[in-house]
């Protein structure tokens, strides 16, 4: 099981993926917004989406777990 993080803190403007999604590494399943530049977050890992803990609108810090790939 491998954990999806935030690389830098941010405001999520984009999922792009949903549970029991299959997914490769450089898949672009999160955007997010830092300082008025958007940021595209890759899965890094080939697998299916088990859990997606944030959603568009919400804040996240820098290494905080976005979505649990297995």
């Amino acid at each position: 099981m491998a954990e999806v993080k935030s690389e830098i803190a941010g405001k999520i403007v984009a999922v792009n993926i949903s549970v029991d999604d299959t997914i490769e590494d450089d898949d672009e399943i999160f955007l997010l917004e830092v300082m008025k530049m958007e940021l595209t977050v890759r899965g890094g890992v080939d697998g299916t989406v088990k859990e997606i803990l944030v959603a568009v609108g919400d804040t996240v810090e820098e290494g905080q777990t976005l979505a649990v790939i297995e």
